[in-house]
């Protein structure tokens, strides 16, 4: 079949668009049979139900009006009855379509602009989808493109098959392009706007640290050494933490590289930011001294249930650990997870001899004692009165001077001492109208029923409406500082399974969940657990 100078053009048009934009020729046969129903539906009525055909391999246009078939015609134009359409198909039934043949229009300059606007719009949401489709898998890579513009700051980057963002805060300070340069940056984000699809580049990023030295170290990209952590502060200092999966490779010499040409190639591309690369430990107080390098710690004292680690540092060397503008510190927190606190040495015995002290005067108070028992007790590593009260006999006894009617007299006298503060605390939460059936809750003391009605829970119903963060407090991690939000039982030493258990008893007994609500959730837990596969390394 000869196929005409018109339709040959057609066919030719959309391999060119298809090609241009990078999309299937397909798509633009489809946006042009849209293009051509629309303008036929303004020429034979827009209630006309058209449907338009383009033969790929011809070029063909065939056009088309469907009816559907009902008993009744209540809409002349999209409907026929079911006598009528079956003197052109014997085998029509209702709900089935009649098609019928129109004949081929020629397209006015509104028809023509009209199909032009349905076709642009078309291949313009075809090629959105495809640079969706090819970056949403790109996320976590290093790209490269050439600066298109540059906007109120932020760089907008030609990639070839795409355009993306650099916002102002995801570049490095003191970072200027202009048209035309050449530009590599992260891809940390790519998600679907109103506008179309945009994609989100950084240069801050800490994983775009990671990639760089994954692209500069074969060992890296080998996956024979491995980044476990970064921080950055970006334009000027970064810490990396490596290991090593190989005992004869030096993970901080394989990093650096020969005359440092492997870590300069990084800080390079950083505009000059100082990279500290740190040996990796499974020790977080081995780890964290290494952080803080280049100062020298003289003792770490860890509190691994908050998180939180103290550094003792020579006097001459507090200045070096913290950093400038606490930089130091504050990068090392962020690659170790931990809040770090930093002590000189003065400041840490100071601090020793004033909680001495404190515990000293708390049992001559508490069981009225000399100073030197006091002394004696606290210098014995007794924190508390609950641990005098109830440790074993023997243990006091043992201590030099004391003999065991000594050591009963002081616990008999730290017992009636919890015993009077009990008194207290009982008429305290009665004057509050904090009920007794909150002591059937496990674990709860008179002093947390306190704490509650102070906070004006008085009955299990109201109990049960807290949640774990309500009880325990919480914190939040922004921009390497934490800030710790205190809960009802944080001064109570209350663990966050504790609280859990306290509140879903609660719950229970207020009659918000049944015993089988809790073994059917329990249940659904352990599945998920047993479902997940083993936790693999992850590299931040």
């Amino acid at each position: 079949m000869a196929v005409s100078a018109n339709r040959l053009e057609l066919l030719q048009i959309a391999d060119a668009v298809a090609r241009e934009k990078s999309i299937e020729k397909e798509i633009v046969l489809e946006a042009m049979a849209d293009a051509i129903q629309k303008a036929a539906r303004s020429r034979y009525g827009l209630e006309t139900n058209i449907r338009a055909d383009i033969n790929a391999k011809t070029g063909e246009i065939k056009l088309q009006r469907l009816m559907e078939v009902v008993e009744v015609v209540e809409e002349h134009p999209t409907q026929i009855s079911l006598k009528d359409a079956r003197v052109r198909n014997p085998e029509a039934q209702v709900g089935d379509f009649i098609a019928e043949p129109l004949p081929p229009m020629d397209f006015g300059r509104i028809a023509a602009q009209s199909a032009k606007q349905v076709i642009v719009q078309k291949v313009r949401e075809a090629e959105r989808d495809r640079q969706f489709d090819e970056y949403k898998d790109r996320i976590g890579e290093i790209v490269n493109g050439t600066v298109k513009r540059v906007e109120y700051g932020n760089v907008i980057v030609d990639l070839g098959r795409g355009e993306a963002i650099i916002r102002r805060d995801e570049l490095i300070p003191r970072e200027n392009y202009k048209y035309g340069d050449r530009v590599r940056a992260y891809v940390y984000d790519v998600r679907r706007e109103q506008r179309g699809p945009q994609i989100f580049l950084s240069r801050t990023h800490p994983q775009f640290m990671s990639k760089l030295f994954t692209m500069e170290v074969p060992e890296i990209y080998d996956g024979i050494i491995e980044l476990r952590s970064v921080a950055r502060d970006p334009g000027s200092r970064a810490k990396i933490a490596v290991i090593s999966n190989d005992s004869s490779i030096d993970p901080v010499g394989a990093c650096v590289g020969m005359r440092g040409s492997r870590v300069q190639a990084v800080v390079g591309e950083l505009q000059g930011e100082k990279i500290d690369i740190i040996p990796w430990s499974p020790d977080p107080a081995s780890f964290i001294v290494n952080a803080l390098q280049p100062a020298e710690v003289a003792k770490v004292v860890l509190d691994e249930e908050a998180e939180r680690i103290e550094v003792v540092v020579p006097d001459e060397q507090l200045s070096l650990a913290i950093g400038r503008r606490g930089q130091n510190v504050r990068l090392a927190s962020q690659l170790t997870g931990w809040d770090i606190d930093i002590l000189t040495e003065q400041e840490e015995s100071e601090r020793r001899q004033k909680e001495f002290t404190e515990r000293s005067e708390l049992f001559m108070e508490a069981l009225n004692v000399d100073e030197m028992v006091g002394q004696v007790l606290a210098s014995e590593g007794f924190s508390s009165v609950e641990e005098v009260a109830y440790v074993d006999q023997d243990e006091i006894a043992s201590i030099d001077g004391f003999d065991d009617d000594t050591a009963n007299e002081i616990q008999s006298r730290a017992r009636e001492y919890l015993e009077r503060i009990e008194a207290e605390y009982d008429a305290r939460r009665t004057e509050l109208g904090v009920e007794d059936e909150l002591r059937e809750l496990p674990g709860i003391t008179t002093a947390m029923m306190v704490a509650v009605g102070e906070d004006g829970v008085k009955t299990i119903e109201d109990f049960a409406g807290y949640a774990v963060d309500d009880l325990t407090g919480w914190k939040e991690r922004k921009d390497g500082e934490t800030q710790v939000f205190e809960g009802v039982f944080s001064n109570h030493g209350v663990s966050g399974a504790e609280a859990e258990e306290m509140i879903m008893t609660a719950r229970l007994k207020a009659g918000w969940v049944t015993e089988e609500d809790l073994q059917s959730d329990a249940a659904e837990e352990a599945a998920e657990s047993e479902g997940e596969p083993a936790a693999e390394a992850v590299v931040v």
